[in-house]
């Protein structure tokens, strides 16, 4: 080494990660089935599945917390974690309210 010390913080993006979360929107979400997709901004699309996800700002307890909080196409922050079927998005941060239905 030339004795220069590395930091890991001076490499993480603010802007392309607001609160240590990626960005994206909601693909596809099956209230039907308990699961749904995301698309980050790069196009990969990671899916997710109740109850492994957990929403921000939704309330505790019940079988999908925080399901009434999103929507298709809705923007959203995300985090993501590896499991036994893959990649998989852990936790969703709504960046804009819920439309309601038509």
């Amino acid at each position: 080494m030339d004795g220069s010390s590395y930091n890991v913080a001076d490499e993480f993006d603010s802007e392309r990660f607001p609160g240590n979360f990626y960005q994206g929107m909601i693909l596809r979400l099956d209230r039907a089935r308990d699961k749904g997709l995301v698309r980050s901004h790069s196009g990969k699309d990671i899916a997710f599945e109740f109850p492994f996800v957990s929403v921000v700002g939704a309330p505790i307890g019940g079988r999908m917390p925080g399901i009434d909080l999103l929507a298709e196409g809705q923007s959203v922050s995300f985090d993501v974690g590896w499991t036994s079927k893959g990649l998989r998005v852990t936790s969703i941060k709504p960046n804009t309210p819920r439309q309601p239905r038509a």
